[in-house]
């Protein structure tokens, strides 16, 4: 049985939350699974559930959580390389990988073969600079294209959850395998509220993700004070961790500012069968991103039958389409997101027949099998490299 670590800045609970539990019980017959990951508390912690969870400590500064795993991730990956046999490699994106690629390099000179998997679930290049405020940001720049580069060059599988991820991966690096496919989610919870009964007189305007610039919420808390006064029921209901403090807190000045007290409902992150729940309330997904790889909320919004409006970044538009399943909006264009949230509020009819044709494409779009098949494929093609049997032909789905 193929022996795999997963390696990336997730963060994990004991026992763990529903979604990683299902996600985890779907992939344990593939292999025997370890994962080194970040706790949610300042405590490391060492535990098994489907699979040997092995969590370094969350500091509070992003940029030390980098640290962290660059200086201890190897140590820990080389251990599980030596002491467990680990085999393959699974970093989570190009930044933490370094850790995964130094690690197999110093096991080679030990005479292990591992096989290093990189994966891009965004727009790595980009992405980190509309985190946050960052000191130096030209050289922290330079850095993290120096790491990229190391991880990129040493991996010989590669996976991308969409047409643009892969494109991105292919600039960096050409000629080794690459397979494709959505990241995980759990499709169930969200299939199941867009079979529910979808109250049409909901005015309830939905955004879920972490608060951060790079999302661009501070575009739409302005674009409802546009028409929120046109629409005395209508709410906006942002459900997501306050990743960045000051971002966060600039949001509720914002809210202020607007008179929008009690209209704005900033609800903090909820387990996904929550979320769910805020879905099937709710009349539209809104989603004003500036940069994006793939993300799972776009088609579990539309597995709720919800309408997404969103940014057309990334891999967006990829699962939805203009005019039939939700609206593009350029990021940053006020005016235009107006326009089609009020269309919305203002066609309840025709926005629901947008959520049920949304409900369509995600049913066939995502499925638990699917997600399986596709980490199958990703580790048969490490599996024959490692016995020299050349490259694995390169999978979409």
């Amino acid at each position: 049985m193929i022996k795999v670590c997963f390696l990336g800045g997730a963060r994990y609970s004991q026992p763990l939350d529903t979604t990683s539990e299902k996600k985890f019980r779907t992939l344990k017959a593939l292999g025997e699974l370890f994962v080194i990951g970040f706790s949610r508390d300042l405590r490391p912690h060492r535990f098994t559930e489907h699979a040997r969870f092995y969590l370094l400590p969350k500091v509070l500064l992003p940029v030390l959580r980098y640290v962290e795993m660059f200086v201890l991730g190897p140590f820990l990956a080389l251990w599980l390389i030596l002491r467990h046999g680990v085999q393959v490699l699974v970093a989570q994106s190009p930044y933490e990988g370094f850790a995964a690629a130094l690690a197999k390099k110093v096991a080679g000179w030990c005479g292990c073969r591992v096989a290093l998997v990189v994966e891009n679930h965004g727009d790595f290049e980009e992405s980190l600079s509309m985190q946050r405020r960052i000191l130096l940001p030209r050289l922290y720049r330079f850095l993290m294209r120096r790491v990229a580069g190391f991880t990129l060059k040493h991996a010989d599988v590669l996976r991308a959850v969409s047409l643009s991820t892969r494109a991105q991966l292919e600039q960096w690096v050409q000629g080794k395998p690459l397979v494709q496919f959505p990241t995980w989610t759990d499709i169930e919870v969200f299939l199941q509220a867009g079979q529910n009964y979808k109250n049409l007189s909901s005015q309830d305007i939905l955004y879920t993700g972490v608060l951060i610039p790079r999302k661009g919420v501070h575009h739409l808390i302005n674009t409802f004070a546009r028409f929120a006064s046109d629409f005395p029921r209508a709410r906006l209901v942002l459900v997501g961790h306050a990743e960045n403090k000051h971002y966060a807190a600039g949001l509720q000045d914002q809210v202020r500012r607007h008179r929008l007290n009690g209209r704005v409902l900033f609800i903090g992150k909820v387990p996904q069968a929550d979320l769910g729940e805020w879905m099937r309330r709710a009349c539209v997904l809104a989603l004003p991103t500036y940069s994006e790889g793939l993300p799972r909320v776009v088609f579990e919004a539309m597995a709720a039958g919800l309408p997404v409006v969103s940014s057309p970044v990334s891999g967006i538009p990829e699962v939805v389409e203009d005019g039939v399943t939700g609206f593009l909006v350029q990021p940053g264009d006020e005016v235009k997101l107006a326009e089609r949230l009020r269309w919305v509020l203002e066609h309840p009819d025709e926005a629901r027949e947008m959520g049920h044709r949304a409900y369509a494409f995600a049913e066939r779009f995502f499925s638990t099998d699917a997600y399986r098949g596709g980490y199958q494929r990703v580790f048969e093609s490490a599996q024959a490299l490692l016995r020299g049997q050349g490259e694995y032909a390169p999978s979409t789905f």
